[in-house]
């Protein structure tokens, strides 16, 4: 590879066995920027990483970090991309983009929640390196949340009625799906304000539906937010302005 060429890797890697094999270290591992990794049903989500690796002998191909969990089977990535790196014994810092595609990968609901991030050398002499770097992050399936605020306009001291759906994205089926029981905040945005304040809570129904009452005293826009969790991705509606009269 010529110095600067982007690498792209689509092989599955082995288990991290630490550092017994020698060669390389890593540190100063990023991924998403400490964010979890959310991805939806169709669109290939393109992941930053970035690491230092100290390695003693030359390299074959640009080192690498990936996610694992496991065994040797459970890994998670569609393919990777990196810099090259015109010193290939020593020092080198590396920026690398994960690439995630469930429109082309088959990927399973249960891959949601924790993985360990590893890295790997492999060496012009046939070796490799593969070892953990302690770094943990999550992948989470997206969430949608819908609204509707009406009536549209509404007298002072009526009552507005604001529904909406909670789902989130199966990767199975390649759809979105209903999100039964979601904690989920209802906000309001008053007209010439730049932010929503949280007004109640409620919870969805078994089939993630969303509906509640509130008295209407100003002109604004209503919208849900629901904060996610270990498997699931933040998400906000859209907001829907109602003017009261």
């Amino acid at each position: 590879m010529a110095g600067g060429a982007a690498a792209v890797f689509t092989a599955v890697a082995a288990v991290p066995a630490g550092a017994a094999e020698g060669g390389a270290s890593f540190s100063r591992v990023q991924v998403n920027g400490g964010k979890p990794i959310v991805i939806g049903t169709t669109n290939e989500v393109a992941v930053p990483a970035s690491f230092r690796v100290l390695t003693t002998r030359a390299w074959k191909w640009a080192p690498l970090v990936f996610l694992y969990r496991n065994g040797a089977d459970d890994t998670l990535w569609h393919n990777i991309g990196t810099n090259d790196c015109p010193n290939r014994v020593g020092t080198c810092d590396i920026d690398e983009t994960m690439y995630f595609d469930p429109s082309e990968w088959d990927m399973r609901n249960s891959e949601a929640g924790a993985w360990k991030v590893a890295g790997e050398v492999r060496f012009k002499d046939g070796s490799e390196d593969i070892d953990a770097t302690g770094l943990t992050v999550h992948v989470q399936r997206n969430s949608r949340l819908t609204v509707n605020a009406s009536p549209e306009p509404v007298a002072k001291g009526r009552t507005i009625t604001v529904t909406g759906k909670v789902t989130r994205a199966n990767w199975e089926t390649r759809k979105y799906a209903s999100y039964g029981g979601r904690h989920v905040s209802l906000q309001f945005k008053p007209s010439g304000s730049t932010s929503y304040t949280t007004v109640k809570k409620i919870y969805a129904d078994g089939s993630g539906n969303l509906k509640t009452t509130v008295k209407a005293s100003k002109t604004g826009t209503w919208r849900w937010a629901y904060y996610g969790n270990t498997t699931t991705g933040a998400s906000k509606s859209s907001g829907d302005k109602v003017v009261v009269k």
